[in-house]
């Protein structure tokens, strides 16, 4: 069975604009997903939100995975999201997060902490802003 990644889902959702978001989100996460970000707990329409929203902060970026773990249906890894937001300005935050996969391959849950390694203070939140 395929099973999604992180990088595909973060090049469909932030850094492939001309891909529609519900296509992109449908790609990837199932219709009862839900995701925890440093402590907070969102259902997919409070997800949908959060990147549509980045969606307009966002001009381009990158994923670089540094350890990735697939153990059947339980996914982990830690990687490193380089933004150029729109205003010029860069961000980029370090990501411990763990998964799980639904039957058909896409992300079911999604828990995360994130880190800030560069950018400036306001964007911290950046992972769960709205």
């Amino acid at each position: 069975m395929h099973h999604t990644d992180i990088t595909t889902a973060l090049t469909d959702l932030l850094f492939t604009p001309e891909l529609d978001l519900n296509e992109a989100v449908d790609r990837h996460f199932t219709p009862d997903y839900r995701q925890r970000t440093d402590g907070r707990w969102d259902d997919r329409t409070a997800f949908l939100a959060h990147i549509a929203h980045l969606r307009t902060v966002v001009a381009d970026g990158s994923v670089h995975v540094h350890e990735e773990l697939v153990n059947g249906h339980l996914y982990a890894d830690r990687h490193t999201v380089n933004v150029t937001k729109t205003d010029g300005t860069t961000v980029t935050m370090e990501v411990y997060l763990f998964g799980e996969f639904a039957p058909d391959g896409r992300f079911h849950r999604i828990e995360e902490t994130t880190l800030m390694l560069q950018g400036a203070e306001a964007d911290r939140n950046l992972g769960s802003a709205r």
